[in-house]
């Protein structure tokens, strides 16, 4: 019998997250399969539906309604705010928060390669370094774009390194991994975020437990920018940061035009995470230019 329930989307991906953090805690939990706007739209673009925010706010309301305990999402997912009423009570140890290109290697696209993606972001910033590539769109769960690699003739997609690993995908397919200089990660990419009800003592205490201290500091560093930019910004935006070897963060944050024709970048240093976030997409919006580019979405 299980003593606790967790609000899911129901993809392969997002039952091996629930699953993972049930192992983490140690118990019994009941998953409770929530279906999504993003889910029941797959041929429709994710930044046409709203973008953040289309994949969590039924998962969400599961929990603020009491059909479930606590959520598990994939922290690239969320807005930068919390809805009344719940709390962001632990993040795990994140996986590989880099994007990976399948297909082909970065070094290896001939000219005119066509890429597929569903993400505006990664299109983006593909365009801006190679303006030669020519983009396809790109939804469904995981098993689903990687048939569509071979099916519909892409010489590449490109899909999160964290989902290869945790599904162990053995891919016949070229993977490369792309580092944060070539593709500025979505924020809390590869982190899970554990969400439960602000006022469920016994739940938040139990989660408690599985947050990583490490991981913790990274995210909110990331939706510090995320959040100082806007919220849900419309527009490309990237963030990666790590911890240094003196033991500060450093970080990459990103802000394009939706053709990738401009992109802004900054990197810095700093011993106050969430600080730094903010002060990077300061500088991103006031000195860099960024400003212009968000008024070019109003």
């Amino acid at each position: 019998m299980s003593d606790l329930r967790a609000a899911t989307r129901g993809s392969p991906l997002a039952l091996w997250q629930t699953r993972h953090v049930a192992a983490l805690l140690g118990r019994v939990v009941e998953e409770v399969v929530v279906s999504t706007v993003g889910d029941r739209n797959t041929d429709v673009p994710i930044h046409t539906m709203g973008g953040k925010g289309v994949f969590v706010k039924e998962v969400q309301a599961a929990v603020l309604d009491g059909r479930a305990d606590f959520a598990v999402h994939s922290g690239k997912d969320l807005p930068a705010a919390t809805p009344d009423g719940l709390v962001l009570v632990a993040v795990p140890t994140r996986a590989d928060a880099r994007d990976a290109l399948v297909g082909s290697t970065w070094a290896d696209l001939p000219a005119g390669a066509h890429v597929a993606t569903g993400s505006v972001r990664r299109r983006a910033q593909m365009a801006w370094h190679r303006p030669d590539l020519v983009f396809s769109e790109l939804r469904g769960n995981i098993q689903t774009r990687l048939g569509k690699l071979e099916s519909d003739g892409f010489d590449a997609i490109v899909m999160a390194a964290a989902a290869i690993d945790r599904l162990e995908l053995a891919l016949a397919a070229t993977v490369d991994r792309l580092e944060p200089s070539v593709m500025v990660p979505q924020v809390a990419q590869g982190a899970l975020a554990v969400e439960c009800r602000a006022d469920d003592v016994g739940t938040i205490a139990a989660l408690a437990a599985i947050e990583d201290a490490a991981t913790r500091c990274l995210f909110d560093a990331e939706r510090a920018f995320l959040s100082e930019l806007g919220g849900d910004c419309d527009l490309p935006a990237g963030a990666h940061a790590r911890h240094t070897a003196e033991g500060d963060v450093e970080m990459v944050g990103m802000l394009s035009s939706i053709d990738g024709r401009r992109l802004i970048r900054e990197h810095r240093v700093g011993d106050d995470p969430e600080g730094l976030g903010r002060s990077i997409a300061r500088y991103l919006i006031d000195d860099a230019g960024g400003l212009d580019l968000l008024a070019r979405t109003q």
